[in-house]
């Protein structure tokens, strides 16, 4: 298959290796000193805190060829505008692996909408200089699944190749009737939570704050009772149905493991785009809620439907960390 992996933070990047690593024809997309490091010592890779680093020489371009049998995109939502006008004019369908709750529609109006899959990446990990850090490979990591679908929900042949090609590459993939769906429940989910750990001060502080939680399982409800489909997966239905309330005074504490509770929420926020400070969480969430609030304003009927949906907002546009460049990607 001939691949082109636009966007090389992480998980762009660790895609791309593994990849290459099953033998594909890989281009990994990058701009700026991102670039410039790819050139240099190829994409490199690290476990968690692990000392060894694994160097794999993927190919790397600053502008698309002419065509490709898949291009995947792993950017933040404020980079898709940017990254629609560089592939319009390249063939090849095109799988975008981000947070997005917007829909297919702006994608496909660019691009055409036989070209757009919808996805989400289930790596995560962090950029130690030029060095990717992803999590260490477990079997509870193993089993989770990266969805891709279709916009309208159908099995088709490509969507099966895809995923199979995936597979035989030893990424965990599955077809997912309601792709879609799944962007805006997760939306509706992740939204509230980053905001809620950023508003506490951390994971660990939230988690002691029963007051902090009750609000935000209140916004989440909100957001899902927002959602003109029902939530996908089908369990987050439950937080519709779970008692209002929390015991006043400190949050049950879960059995502790060697990770403590804030090493794995922030490895779930991690997730998503290998930021894990601060300002990087509130970028992302402010990324997100203009789609979001579109969604609920056409549920409700309210003006906050005119919000602009996430690529290219004057807003989101800031949540960039000084000196990255936007090829950096996810």
């Amino acid at each position: 298959m001939k691949l082109l992996v636009y966007g090389a933070g992480v998980c762009g990047s660790l895609f791309a290796a593994r990849m290459h690593q099953a033998g594909h024809d890989v281009s990994l997309l990058a701009r700026g000193e991102r670039l410039t490091a790819l050139r240099r010592h190829g994409v490199r890779l690290a476990e968690a805190d692990g000392p060894a680093v694994e160097r794999v020489p993927v190919p790397v371009v600053a502008h698309p060829d002419s065509g490709y049998d898949l291009i995947t995109v792993f950017v933040r939502t404020h980079q898709v505008e940017a990254a629609l006008a560089s592939l319009a004019g390249v063939r090849g369908d095109v799988l975008f692996l981000l947070n997005w709750a917007a829909g297919p529609e702006t994608l496909g109006a660019v691009l055409g909408h036989e070209r757009v899959l919808l996805g989400f990446p289930m790596t995560g990990g962090t950029m130690d200089g030029d060095v990717v850090r992803h999590r260490k490979s477990s079997l509870v990591t193993r089993r989770v699944a990266m969805p891709i679908g279709e916009p309208d929900g159908r099995t088709t042949p490509r969507l099966e190749r895809i995923v199979a090609t995936f597979r035989t590459a030893g990424l965990n993939a599955k077809a997912e009737p309601r792709m879609d769906a799944w962007l805006r429940t997760h939306a509706a989910f992740e939204v509230p939570l980053g905001q809620a750990v950023h508003a506490a001060g951390g994971p660990a502080a939230l988690a002691d704050d029963p007051d902090a939680v009750r609000s935000m399982l209140h916004v989440v409800r909100q957001n899902l009772a927002a959602l003109q489909t029902p939530p996908v997966p089908r369990a987050f239905t439950a937080l519709r149905a779970l008692p209002q309330g929390l015991p006043r005074g400190r949050a049950p504490a879960l059995p502790e493991e060697p990770d403590s509770r804030a090493q794995r929420t922030q490895r779930l926020l991690a997730r998503h785009d290998g930021r894990t400070q601060a300002a990087g969480r509130t970028a992302r969430c402010r990324c997100v809620i203009p789609a979001f609030t579109q969604e609920r304003g056409r549920v409700r009927g309210s003006a906050a439907g005119a919000g602009r949906p996430y690529g290219g907002s004057a807003t989101a546009g800031g949540g960039r960390p000084a000196g990255r460049s936007a090829g950096a990607g996810r």
